[in-house]
């Protein structure tokens, strides 16, 4: 459970790798320097139970042959670092329970300990000091004062060659993980921007075998993909041009009938029919990628004459804000985004209005409002989809195609551009259409 908590705080598959890599070397340094200490304090102090046992036993039968009067005067020549001579009692107190200085007990036990009797204490208040008590040959009480010295000192340059180690490792680990998910880095990036366009990046069909083969299917799907929509677009490009010449045909016909009532209405029809044929055709080469060039433009001077088109033309329009800086997009395809949603928003209201923002992020947002009668929430995704329509839209006044806001919402996907509907608070609908590229 805490290695699920501890993976689930980083988002990537990088950084998740290198969490584990860097946190196990670090368990595995940590543990390797604590096993390292523990075998040289165990090594030293074995090497200090010996060494204690010979000086001390050499200690006490030089003290044990030298007269009374100059014992005194060989104390200070015999202490160590660790263990001072006194001649007297010293402090009794309860046995060591320390396990250092039981372990120096019985050293100098097992070296002293059959020709003089001893016994063996812990000063009270310092557990780990420890008095050794015995009696030379002539009676004289001698004490064995042992005070433990702290661990060996680590060399100063010790800690530094464990932090360069730690580094060093981690930074392997560091290109280790970084090599392994470059592959599916390259790989994501190129999904993403394949795109209505079918222009994505080929992904190089080398390195390991896992990584080529992957990459191989994937140019593999590419080009699949990409050769139906090709195919899509010849279908549907000569029904378009098969269709024109009945509907030519027909529309003749109907201009020499006597019936002027019925060749209005089939009039219509027809132009209903040619209406949807070339939307489908639209459609289906916006799906293929639009082959404009982007390109640096002002876009207030192209709302500007969008707007004048409509307004000449007799429609209740009018612009709102300006951008006031140029920006990189393509020109037409946005043209044909913003005149798909002014006349959406024409027939259903009557009336549009263009309203535009620049933010600081280098973002332009251009919303067409209308105050028609909205649409349902569950359906503001759905009405991109082609030939879609509303149930109240099917007829022949308003129904349209189905194929206007399908053929914007390509043509923004094409410009790296979002395309949204939003219902207004206070009635009627927004589509907000947010591009990039401000200069």
């Amino acid at each position: 459970m805490k290695l699920n908590a501890l993976l689930r705080g980083p988002r990537t598959l990088y950084a998740r790798l290198a969490l584990v890599f860097i946190v196990g070397l670090a368990v595995a340094q940590t543990l390797s320097v604590w096993l390292t200490m523990t075998e040289r304090d165990q090594t030293m102090n074995n090497v200090m139970m010996g060494y204690i046992e010979r000086e001390v036993t050499s200690s006490v039968a030089l003290l044990d042959h030298l007269p009374a009067a100059e014992r005194a005067a060989w104390l200070p020549r015999l202490a160590r670092r660790t263990y001072t001579f006194t001649l007297g009692p010293g402090v009794t107190g309860a046995p060591p329970d320390v396990e250092l200085s039981a372990r120096v007990a019985r050293s100098i036990a097992a070296g002293i300990g059959k020709r003089y009797p001893l016994t063996a204490n812990a000063v009270p208040g310092e557990p780990d000091r420890l008095q050794v008590h015995l009696q030379l040959s002539d009676g004289t009480p001698l004490t064995i004062d042992y005070r433990p010295m702290p661990g060996a000192p680590l060399s100063r340059w010790l800690p530094v060659v464990l932090l360069l180690q730690l580094a060093v490792l981690a930074a392997c680990c560091w290109l280790a993980v970084r090599l392994a998910t470059r592959p599916l880095s390259q790989l994501a990036r190129a999904a993403d921007t394949l795109g209505p366009d079918l222009r994505a990046e080929r992904l190089p069909e080398d390195g390991p075998d896992e990584v080529a083969r992957a990459a191989r299917a994937f140019n593999a799907m590419q080009d699949r993909i990409k050769m139906y929509m090709t195919e899509r677009l010849q279908i549907l490009a000569a029904i378009s041009h098969d269709l024109q010449t009945p509907i030519t045909r027909m529309r003749l016909r109907i201009d020499v009938m006597d019936d002027s009532a019925q060749g209005a209405k089939l009039q219509q029809d027809l132009r209903e029919m040619e209406t949807m044929v070339k939307e489908g055709v639209t459609y289906a080469r916006t799906m293929h990628g639009a082959t404009e060039v982007p390109c640096r433009i002002d876009p207030d001077a192209l709302l500007d004459s969008l707007v004048f088109d409509y307004v000449d033309a007799g429609k209740e329009i009018a612009l709102q804000g300006r951008i006031g800086a140029a920006l990189v997009t393509r020109p037409q395809a946005l043209r044909r985004i913003v005149g798909n949603l002014v006349d959406n928003a024409l027939k259903f209201s009557g009336a549009a209005e263009i309203a535009v923002a620049a933010s600081p992020a280098g973002q332009v947002t251009i919303s067409v409002l209308d105050r028609g009668p909205g649409i349902p929430a569950e359906s503001l995704e759905a009405v991109f989809e082609p030939f879609y329509r509303l149930e109240g839209s099917r007829n022949r006044h308003t129904g349209g195609t189905g194929l206007g806001l399908a053929i914007a919402r390509q043509l923004a996907l094409a410009m790296d551009a979002a395309l949204s509907l939003h219902n207004r608070p206070e009635g009627g609908l927004e589509a907000r259409l947010v591009l990039k590229g401000l200069a």
